[in-house]
């Protein structure tokens, strides 16, 4: 898809990035009252804020997780690996498929988090992992606020994953992207909220923002 083309596709996904932020409002209106979630969740993001603070940051394995996330969406596109380098400097992945999902995905794929979800997961349907279900809260906070930290660190800096899709068409997938992952993942995790309900909500907010679009013009 050439660069110009994206960038259309960019302003239309707009709309739809709007209407995500009511929906967020009602999510949380919806899912608020399970603080037996919410609360191990904060203390696990306030306490990688404490380290992300006041210690060195771990860039190399954020490299790391940055560049394994590129062949993990390679791989579920069918791709294969031929090279891969990551230092605390950088990365470098080469792999046999690709497209704009695996060249932004590490950017709202929070996979360290997501290994947190599978092992638990694991643990729990093979050992009955029950009674560790706030320890499992803690580490997921603090693995996504290690992606959404460290994700914002790398985003100063000039990423060719961004300029080879474009900066409006990447802002709009990445924005997206991250948005999806709460929208799914807190209804899930606190056991409130219907996914169609909340899928529907973001549907009928995106309307009312292309209505009012269409008002003004």
């Amino acid at each position: 898809m050439p660069k110009w083309l994206k960038f259309i596709v960019g302003i239309l996904l707009l709309p739809v990035c709007a209407g995500a932020l009511p929906v967020f409002v009602k999510v949380f209106r919806a899912c608020g009252g399970a603080s037996e979630v919410w609360v191990p969740l904060a203390a696990g993001a306030a306490c990688w804020l404490v380290i992300f603070a006041l210690l060195p940051k771990p860039m190399w394995i954020y490299v790391v997780g940055h560049e394994l996330t590129h062949v993990v969406w390679s791989w579920l596109f069918g791709g294969k690996v031929k090279k891969f380098k990551a230092t605390s400097q950088g990365g470098e992945v080469v792999i046999t498929k690709s497209n704009f999902l695996v060249a932004l995905a590490p950017y709202f794929f929070p996979l360290y988090a997501v290994l947190v979800v599978l092992i638990f997961l694991a643990g729990h349907l093979i050992w009955g992992w029950t009674r560790w279900t706030p320890l499992f809260h803690l580490l997921l906070g603090a693995a996504y606020a290690f992606h959404l930290t460290l994700t914002w660190e790398i985003l100063k800096t000039k990423q060719s994953d961004i300029t080879g899709q474009g900066y409006l068409f990447s802002s709009a997938v990445i924005f997206l992207g991250n948005v999806l992952v709460l929208l799914l993942g807190i209804p899930l995790l606190t056991g409130q909220g219907c996914l169609l309900t909340v899928l529907g909500w973001w549907l009928e907010a995106t309307g009312a923002v292309l209505k009012r679009l269409g008002s003004l013009l």
